[in-house]
């Protein structure tokens, strides 16, 4: 592990833009609020549009002005001074706290992070260890003096790291290494994202890595949870599309709970934004639901293309419209389920599934054949009473995946 840093002084600049930022848009908010309650429409007619006028326009408006020159002042100074700081602390200084909380902000407006240029932000990196890994022949020999030809994978979830695949005292990736001679890398990555954009990106991460790995790759393995495991079925298809080397040497993935279907929670928040803003004196109050990021929303139906999303509205109807994509062809794929309940079927199954996806959704199985994904029976695993995070660590989740990772038969 790097050498443990609580907070960087990126952090401070980038809580700065943040703050910023949030005092615009509650500014907006409160005035939207104003305006309608000023206007007294029915109680379920159309919400006004517009600000206000006079002197409540002025001073809204006066707020927007001050909080944007405050804002560019401080955005200027840190930057200065931030630039100096970070030159003299290594890059890779963190600690599993700070990592967790960055994890987190990138998986709940991650997408507002990198459009807006935050330093918090989270760039998609290899990272093993903890520490980024270069992907250059040279510094991966030094990194990997005895590298091994057997790579593997690992993709982590929504609002999580790298470093959170290690679970009272468990990783996956250590495991495999330990017990099928696997060398794990550990993805990191902005999870706030569309699924898609990180999709593209992490295949050519990955076209990268197979060129510059210093021995020749003969197996290539993706162990995904959650989230993870969208991005890695929307990465094939990229690289399928693209021709791309490194989707021909990978064998096999393994999805532990990945939301292939979709979650109900974000079905279930997208329901409630709606509800609240049927009438215009809370319609106000449902922006506060659209700060949560393009990765969140992709997930109310499993989206992995583009076109899952793109010239729609992610905050609007709650339709799946999705392009039917089955698992990648010549890959061998397995999925782990996981769910609260003691037998299928029961209320905690039917209500809980394993606390965030249905174990049907993290199967593949759909009511429309076309969405339906191919998982043989003898590719895969259910685990009872086993929440979402329990797919971490469980001794019985792992001996499914030790044996179709490392047994030979």
């Amino acid at each position: 592990m790097p050498p443990q840093t609580p907070i960087r002084p990126a952090d401070l600049h980038g809580v700065q833009r943040l703050a910023i930022d949030a005092t615009l848009r509650m500014t907006d908010l409160v005035e939207a609020m104003h305006l309608n309650i000023s206007r007294a429409p029915w109680i379920f007619g159309e919400a006004a549009q517009g600000r206000t006028r006079g002197i409540t326009g002025l001073v809204y408006h006066s707020i927007r002005t001050i909080t944007a020159g405050v804002g560019s002042t401080l955005d200027a100074t840190l930057g200065l001074a931030v630039k100096s700081l970070e030159a003299a602390l290594d890059s890779s200084a963190s600690s599993p706290a700070r990592e967790a909380v960055l994890a987190a902000a990138n998986g709940v407006f991650g997408d507002h992070l990198a459009d807006s240029g935050n330093p918090l932000a989270i760039p998609m990196r290899l990272r093993h260890q903890g520490r980024p890994l270069l992907l250059e022949r040279a510094a991966l020999a030094s990194a990997f003096p005895d590298a091994s030809g057997k790579l593997l994978v690992l993709v982590h979830g929504l609002c999580m790291n790298d470093l959170q695949w290690r679970r009272n005292g468990h990783d996956h990736g250590a495991a495999l290494a330990r017990d099928g001679g696997w060398q794990p890398l550990y993805l990191h990555y902005n999870s706030g994202r569309h699924v898609s954009t990180n999709g593209r990106e992490f295949a050519e991460l990955l076209e990268t890595l197979v060129a510059q790995w210093p021995v020749p790759v003969t197996e290539r393995v993706i162990v995904a949870h959650s989230m993870g495991g969208l991005l890695t079925r929307s990465a094939c298809e990229h690289a399928a599309l693209s021709q791309q080397r490194w989707l021909g040497r990978l064998r096999k993935i393994v999805f532990l709970g990945t939301p292939h279907h979709g979650a109900p929670l974000e079905r279930h928040g997208h329901g409630l934004q709606r509800l609240v803003g049927i009438s215009p004196y809370t319609a106000p109050l449902a922006r506060l639901g659209m700060i949560r990021s393009a990765g969140i929303t992709d997930l109310r139906h499993g989206n992995v293309l583009d076109q899952d999303w793109q010239e729609q509205d992610r905050f609007g109807l709650p339709h799946d419209t999705r392009c039917p994509l089955p698992l990648p062809a010549g890959v061998e794929c397995y999925a782990v389920a996981a769910t609260s309940g003691r037998r299928a079927g029961d209320l905690k199954d039917a209500w809980l599934g394993d606390g965030l996806v249905p174990m049907d959704s993290a199967l593949g199985r759909h009511a429309e054949a076309r969405h339906c994904l191919s998982f043989s029976e003898a590719n895969q695993s259910l685990h009872h009473e086993t929440s979402h995070w329990d797919l971490l660590d469980k001794p019985a989740v792992y001996e499914p995946v030790r044996q179709w990772l490392c047994d030979p038969r």
